[in-house]
């Protein structure tokens, strides 16, 4: 039999709730009955929706039992004052019965990807635990935490934010040995006001550090010293490393290069260098490589190994992922879905991306970039240096604020706009043709990814294809 996640009492003593009746969790912790699977605990959070109103589905599904506030029928209970503080306290306890050793990302950039390369050098190296999706918020990092088996050896945790004060309380609740920032770039600058107020934020990762972790820093980001100071008042006993392409980074990126479908990255860690080829396109990937190559190796495993362990990797589906979509007129064109989310950066890094891409017509179908502030109407119009430098032949543009890069772009460049994502379909349909390589990107709500997702699902009606089944869609309280 497979170890017991969670025993009903081994819950009461973690949260002070009480059982209705003895329970066994053998399964995960759901909040989600769309995704829950027999023998899961079913969390009944309170969000957009209560999470009560769906606890006898979640016993239907299979459900061992459920974290509740409040009565709810089908099933064994465990009654708490606070689902959520309950839910944190479950992953506090976790991090406590656990001997993993513990990675923290964020940063404004690649922290997903970051930690998704992490955890496929974890996996290869014996049990370990990830956030699953981008679970990196207020319930996102407890619900992770609460999921990790006892026997974890490693585990990688993302921690997001979009107002101040969020990534500490995180920090202290995962507690990392290993405490990583991608980068410092113009995001969430409408919760944050500027770039020093996004880089205090950031620091705090290392607000929770272990005596004697290690802090991982990007070393060509303006931000560098300021983040080492921070991360050293933050963790006086801590050791820092740094990783880019700068010579004095610990992990140095000292070669990449790309074919438009894969890419070869070199990277050297203190003298010893090791290659990795993975299914990605974009310099910024070899950034991400080496973050993840460099805390991987503090872990006890050799550097060899994790780049073994790295090479083919693929990114999560909607942050570059490229596939090559039938027509039903006939022919293919290629989707670079990359619309999870975006900000001024991971624009600029997604077009020169697709420069690199082999094929016909370069396309691009772009939504608005949210929260990046009182800069917004300025950075929009400053990525059409970024658009023509891509070589795009097309441009589909959606959301009032993307009216200011339409003005930007020279007269001669097709584009159209639309002031809804929806609204660009039937240009889209009509413009996208045999060869072409079309990029979709926009902040997650502009509603870009629907898009991506509708092309696919074309395909698939039309008995061409099959829709790709790892699309990730929002995590809500079901």
């Amino acid at each position: 039999m497979s170890q017991l996640l969670w025993t009903s009492e081994e819950i009461a003593l973690a949260t002070g709730g009480t059982a209705s009746d003895p329970f066994w969790v053998s399964g995960s912790i759901s909040i989600d009955t769309r995704s829950l699977m027999p023998g899961d605990l079913f969390v009944a959070l309170q969000d957009a929706r209560d999470g009560h109103d769906f606890a006898e589905a979640a016993f239907k599904a299979g459900a061992a039992g459920a974290l509740v506030s409040k009565p709810v029928s089908g099933g064994p209970t465990m009654m708490v004052d606070d689902v959520l503080g309950a839910l944190e306290m479950m992953g506090i306890a976790a991090r406590l019965r656990s001997g993993a050793i513990r990675t923290a990302v964020t940063g404004s950039v690649g922290k997903t990807s970051v930690k998704e390369m992490l955890a496929r050098i974890y996996r290869a190296a014996g049990p370990a635990h990830w956030s699953v999706k981008s679970f990196n918020n207020h319930w996102g990092v407890p619900l992770t935490l609460a999921r990790m088996p006892e026997n974890t050896e490693r585990a990688v945790f993302e921690i997001g934010m979009s107002t101040p004060g969020e990534i500490a309380p995180r920090s202290h609740m995962v507690r990392p040995h290993i405490g990583i920032i991608t980068c410092i770039a113009g995001a969430h600058l409408e919760g944050l006001g500027s770039l020093q107020g996004v880089a205090t934020e950031k620091a705090d990762i290392f607000a929770g550090m272990e005596a004697g972790g290690t802090f991982i820093l990007p070393a060509d980001d303006d931000f560098l010293d300021f983040l080492s100071s921070r991360a050293r008042e933050l963790c006086p006993t801590g050791n820092r490393e740094t990783f880019g392409f700068s010579e004095d980074a610990t992990a140095r990126v000292t070669g990449y290069e790309s074919n438009g479908v894969t890419s070869r990255i070199n990277v050297e860690v203190i003298g010893q260098s090791v290659s990795v080829e993975i299914e990605a396109v974009g310099k910024h990937w070899a950034l991400n490589a080496a973050a993840a190559l460099l805390a991987a190796s503090q872990t006890g495993r050799s550097l060899a190994d994790c780049a073994e362990a790295l090479s083919g990797y693929s990114p999560p589906a909607g942050r570059g992922t490229a596939e090559r979509l039938p027509l039903p007129q006939g022919g293919h064109f290629t989707l670079v879905d990359d619309a999870y989310n975006a900000n001024p950066a991971s624009m600029r890094a997604a077009l020169a991306a697709l420069a690199q891409r082999p094929g016909g017509r370069r396309m691009v179908a772009l939504g608005e970039m949210l929260e990046i502030g009182a800069e917004s109407n300025r950075e929009h119009a400053g990525l059409a240096g970024d658009v023509v430098a891509s070589g795009a032949e097309g441009v589909f543009l959606a959301g009032d604020k993307m009216t200011h890069l339409a003005e930007a772009l020279p007269p001669g460049l097709q584009q159209v706009w639309a002031p809804k994502a929806d609204e660009l379909w039937n240009a889209l349909l009509n413009a996208v043709r045999d060869g072409d390589v079309l990029l979709i990107k926009g902040s997650n709500a502009s509603g870009m990814g629907l898009i991506a997702d509708r092309l696919r699902q074309r395909s698939a009606a039309a008995g061409l294809g099959k829709m790709d089944s790892s699309a990730e869609d929002a995590a809500e309280v079901r």
